[in-house]
Order: C-alpha cells, then structure tokens, then sequence
C-alpha cells in the first residue's frame, strides 16, 4: 500500500478538531497506541499494539524530508510478522507511547497525537488508491496544510521514534 503523508508540530490541540470538524472530518475516535520498534537494514518495522485490538506489525520506506512523502507500507498480522522475521532476529530499539485521535476526511486519515515524552503532532495520511492517485493526494494535503495552517508548528522529516532516540540521546 501507498500514502502520502506530511507531520508537523500542533501548537493547539483544540483549534486543530474544530478544523477538522469545519472540514467535514469525521472522528473515529481516540486510541492508546504502543509502538516498538525494530532496527533492520532495509526499511523501519513497528509492531503497533492497542488494547482491544489485534497486534499489528507495519513494515515501511519512507525518506526523511519535511515535504509531504510517498510512503510504501505493509501491514501484518503478529503470525505474518513472526513467520517473516521470527523472533530472534529482530532487535527492539525503542517504544513510542501515544494518544493519538483519528479523523477520516474522505481518503485522508488526520492524527492528532499527544506522544508521550515529546508532544504533540498533526499527521495527514493521504491513501493513494484507484480513486485517488499521486498527483491528487498531494493536492489534499496541500489543502490541508493551508487549512490547519494557524495550527501547525514545525514540519517533521522523521518519525516518533527518530524524535524520541534524539531526545533520550540528549538526556544521556
């Protein structure tokens, strides 16, 4: 699978859902999300777990730039994940905690997160599909960053866990 995606800074929290409810976004609800990481050589992998929900593994590539991305992904279930890299191989690097709050605008997912230990983000994730492709999910994003435009902080070219290795490496 395929998105477009862009993350940035959210400087207010509430002026971002009211926005999203002036769009037409439709609020899925919020969630409890553990992610830990894996180092690998070739791309990122995360096993996502959230209570009442099945474990769920995301492999990805993505390049790290503050433009919106491409991003090319599969997501696993814990058997698939374990059958592709078993259980010794992998190397946990860190855990990312977040709330994060989801909303749906068409084929756009907009994330409202509060990540533990960092603060708090805006993330749009543009879903290329037959319906949508390349050219139109950049638009969609490119919209929405001129509507959340008073909301958003600082463009992000890497992911949580990047933020967080830097953080802890900065504690010492």
């Amino acid at each position: 699978m395929q998105n477009i995606e862009f993350k940035a800074e959210l400087r207010n929290m509430d002026a971002a859902r009211e926005q999203c409810r002036l769009l037409g976004a439709e609020r899925l609800g919020v969630l409890q999300q553990k992610d830990t990481y894996f180092r690998l050589t070739d791309g990122r992998l995360k096993r996502r777990e959230c209570p009442h929900q099945p474990t769920e593994w995301i492999f990805y590539h993505r390049g790290d730039r503050v433009t919106p991305r491409m991003s090319n992904f599969t997501i696993l279930t814990d058997l698939q994940a374990r059958r592709r890299w078993g259980t010794a191989s992998l190397r946990e690097w860190l855990i990312v905690n977040k709330t994060r709050e989801l909303w749906m605008l068409d084929n756009v997912r907009i994330h409202l997160d509060e990540v533990e230990g960092l603060g708090q983000y805006i993330e749009f994730e543009a879903v290329i599909s037959k319906l949508h492709d390349v050219q139109e999910c950049h638009m969609v994003i490119a919209h929405l960053r001129e509507a959340f435009a008073p909301v958003l902080g600082e463009p992000l070219a890497v992911s949580y866990s990047d933020l967080l290795d830097q953080v802890v490496a900065e504690r010492g």
